[in-house]
């Protein structure tokens, strides 16, 4: 039988069991057929808790294998699935699972109150065969908006089984970066709490390849894991191939990269410098993709594309039209810098709880990811800026709004403007510009004190890098603070 060409994993995993499906963390192996019994497993338990069709599981993980069973069995019983940044504080936890109504949540060590310690409870006196009833479920992200609060964005189940939707993704996977279904390797390099990561991972086991997931991202430890298991594939971001070349000659000579086809990066833009050096080394192996977690993916390009155009992050993909618009409306022609918008064939999506946002985010059918960009005359978008306010840090999203809430908080904190400036690695870097209040000295006092304050109010990947002092931040007459005048003062400053 020829399983390369049976609809997704749980067909393939019921055809060929030997295949093997992941490599953990610790080196250990599961075969698909392994999996599948544990994902039935899991996918009873949380039916044998009342769960239905549309409710929320949530899992607080770090990269494993509980975190990939979670994945696939609340995708075949029709649930929601909400993956939770495990380095968030306890407080931006629960308001994450609050405001989703997870039924149940899973963690690594029981932390949440309440919650499940990985999935062996729930797959415990359980049957390994497949659940009856069996739709496809959907993972729903959570996604900062300018009030810093997050929101789920959730897209409406289709009510078909898993099978169904998978021809369409493995059309558009092979429409946009050459992914097939066969022998293959995928190494997960990022945390699979975030989205582009945790897509990628699922869409190997669908495609039948390996997956080979790492703790975290260390530079050598990526090339010597490539070698190792010969991989294939892999998702990164611009960060990770900045630390790369910035690896001595002698180590990156060490490592056999010459496995890899397809390295898909997306998260933040590339610079070109950075983006070449890599397919120097590697060959022309980097696809790109831009879009959201609202968008998916809107554009992509191709390696050969790219070294055409350098700097471009690709055409519409497909299924996907998209427009420059002007703050009036009207379309702009080609070269010329506006907001963009993006419209998909393939349905839309809304912030849960929140259809105000939802509207905002929305000109009729068109969606505006808030950046600004433009068209060449051939179709390619390059991008100028990202959200004005926004802030991407190894490509993850940070927002001003958040951290400037938390700093005000402190009792010798007037006013905060947290802006992003450029950073050689990590494409932008947190700055705070502190107003302290009447008689208070901004000193290297203050700026312990309020590192130490911000430590159970954000995260720590959200802690500004640099604190500086201002005697006022420039406000409109209605009170509104101008981060772009910030920002530029800064930047000229500097």
């Amino acid at each position: 039988m020829d399983v390369n060409g049976l609809p997704g994993f749980y067909a393939i995993a019921s055809a060929d069991p030997d295949r093997l499906a992941v490599i953990d963390v610790d080196g250990s192996r599961t075969t698909y057929g392994e999996l599948l019994a544990r994902v039935n497993q899991v996918s009873h338990g949380l039916r044998a808790r009342g769960l239905v069709d549309g409710d929320v599981v949530a899992g607080v993980l770090p990269n494993g294998l509980d975190a990939v069973i979670m994945l696939m069995a609340t995708g075949q019983i029709g649930l929601y699935y909400v993956p939770i940044n495990w380095h968030l504080t306890e407080a931006e936890v629960s308001y994450i699972l609050d405001d989703c109504d997870a039924k149940i949540v899973v963690t690594a060590d029981g932390h949440v109150p309440g919650s499940e310690t990985g999935t062996a409870g729930l797959a415990q006196g359980q049957p390994a065969d497949a659940p009856g009833g069996r739709m496809a479920g959907a993972v729903m992200w959570y996604t900062s908006g300018t009030t810093g609060f997050p929101k789920g964005v959730q897209r409406r189940l289709s009510g078909a089984e898993p099978e169904a939707l998978v021809p369409l993704y493995i059309w558009f996977l092979g429409e946009i970066v050459d992914l097939v279904p066969g022998e293959a390797v995928h190494l997960v390099t990022s945390p699979m709490y975030h989205s582009a990561p945790c897509a990628h991972t699922q869409f190997a086991l669908h495609l039948g390849h390996t997956v080979v997931i790492t703790p975290r991202f260390e530079p050598e430890s990526i090339l010597e894991l490539v070698e190792r298991h010969r991989v294939t594939n892999a998702m990164m971001v611009p960060t990770m191939f900045h630390r790369m070349l910035q690896l001595p000659a002698e180590v990156r000579a060490r490592y056999d990269m010459s496995s890899l086809r397809q390295v898909v990066h997306t998260g933040a833009a590339c610079p070109v410098a950075v983006k070449q050096g890599i397919m120097d080394w590697w060959g022309p192996v980097l696809y790109e993709y831009y879009g959201s977690t609202e968008s998916t993916i809107a554009f992509s390009v191709k390696p050969r594309d790219w070294l055409d155009r350098p700097g471009t992050v690709g055409r519409p993909a497909p299924t996907f039209e998209a427009r420059i618009l002007d703050e009036a409306g009207t379309e702009l022609p080609p070269g010329e810098p506006g907001m963009i918008y993006v419209k998909s064939s393939m349905g839309t999506f809304e912030y849960r709880k929140d259809p105000a946002k939802t509207a905002a985010s929305m000109r009729g059918d068109w969606y505006a990811p808030g950046d600004i960009g433009f068209l060449d005359k051939d179709g390619f978008l390059f991008l100028c800026d990202r959200r004005t306010d926004l802030i991407v840090s190894g490509g993850v999203n940070i927002y001003p709004a958040e951290i400037e809430a938390a700093l005000l908080e402190h009792p010798s904190v007037a006013d905060v403007a947290v802006i992003g400036v450029p950073d050689e690695e990590w494409g932008h870097s947190v700055v705070a510009l502190v107003q302290p209040v009447a008689g208070v000295t901004g000193d290297a006092e203050l700026t312990a004190a309020l590192l130490r304050h911000c430590e159970p109010r954000i995260a720590r990947f959200k802690h500004p890098k640099v604190i500086e002092y201002r005697d006022a931040l420039p406000r409109t007459p209605t009170g509104k603070l101008s981060r772009s005048k910030v920002r530029q003062e800064f930047l000229d400053a500097r």
